[in-house]
């Protein structure tokens, strides 16, 4: 399934489908006006990053007295200490805050420049999760903490909220992500990602997956449901964007949208348990396996998300909660009258 000459001839028709596409996700599912709720955005990152030398002790105790929830989680997820271990976090955290060889002196400065703002990213955040309140008004909102990870960990669930590796979105250009994380990985490590991140792990958290068959179809419209709903919650976002795909990535997965669906079908693929099968389809990487090296990785989740929006394109009565509680795979392939 390689690129062939005939792509290019096809950006016309792709520019219609982008078009079209856009005009199913502007279906009106929210109020115009939805008070939007302020956001508890803590910066950890900031206070860490004060500590100094000279004032080791007093920055210690200030940085447990201020967070006294988040900074002993810090510690032994982040450090690797226990909590009550003040004496080797004292020697470990200088030069974890100035060291050269990982490059994490640079990139705390980074961090600071970079993160010098937020609001660009807390105000789409914000948005989403007015209208994540609007349909689910028993939902507490997550406390978003924003922390230095020393390249561990991009987005993590804590007791009251999610927090957020700052330090993995600093660009996919970074010098420093070399040799730290796969090539695929780095399209999504920029800034204006995190909102899309924070609110995708809220939402996978919070709806559960309730089939009891397991098949790759049942994984594929959990998921498809979760990023149509996360579509709809970005909707001024591109689609690409939504699903951390390229723009190129979307393109190829439309023009080959057919051929990825029939391939599936004549391997009883949909039908499948076998982890294997279900992780080369759903899980990160540099391609999916089971269709082909050119191709973007989780198409699965792709596809899944094609055909639950098939489904609500023809069923203007079902309701976005309604569509997250139908937990019958089969009866929303079967609805949704699906044909690449």
């Amino acid at each position: 399934m390689k690129m062939s000459n005939r792509y290019c001839r096809f950006i016309l028709l792709l520019t219609c489908l982008g078009i079209l596409s856009a005009c199913q996700r502007s279906r009106t599912y929210f109020p115009r006006h939805i008070e939007v709720p302020e956001m508890h955005f803590v910066r950890f990152d900031s206070a860490l990053l004060s500590v100094q030398e000279a004032t080791l002790d007093a920055d210690v105790q200030r940085l447990y007295s201020e967070f006294p929830d988040f900074m002993p989680v810090y510690v032994e997820d982040i450090l690797g200490f226990p909590s009550a271990d003040t004496v080797a976090l004292k020697q470990a955290l200088p030069q974890f805050l100035n060291d050269t060889l990982y490059g994490f002196a640079h990139t705390n400065a980074v961090e600071q420049q970079v993160f010098a703002r937020v609001g660009d990213i807390e105000k789409p955040m914000a948005k989403a999760f007015a209208r994540v309140r609007w349909l689910y008004p028993d939902w507490e909102l997550p406390i978003v903490y924003l922390f230095i990870s020393g390249f561990q960990s991009a987005v993590y669930f804590v007791e009251d909220g999610i927090a957020v590796g700052a330090d993995m979105y600093l660009g996919k250009d970074y010098p420093y992500y070399q040799g730290v994380v796969h090539q695929y990985q780095l399209q999504t490590m920029r800034k204006e990602c995190i909102p899309v991140d924070v609110v995708s792990a809220w939402l996978f958290r919070h709806i559960p997956y309730t089939s009891s068959k397991n098949r790759l179809l049942d994984q594929m419209i959990y998921r498809g449901k979760v990023m149509y709903l996360l579509a709809c919650l970005f909707d001024d976002l591109p689609p690409y964007e939504v699903m951390g795909y390229t723009k190129e990535q979307w393109e190829w997965s439309v023009y080959h949208e057919r051929a990825i669906w029939h391939r599936m079908m004549d391997r009883r693929d949909l039908f499948r348990t076998e982890q294997r099968t279900i992780a080369s389809y759903l899980n990160d990487g540099p391609f999916t396996s089971e269709i082909s090296q050119d191709s973007p990785a989780r198409l699965g989740t792709w596809i899944g998300w094609r055909i639950v929006e098939s489904y609500m394109n023809h069923h203007e009565e079902v309701s976005l909660t309604d569509l997250m509680s139908q937990g019958d795979a089969q009866l929303i392939l079967e609805q949704s009258n699906y044909k690449p």
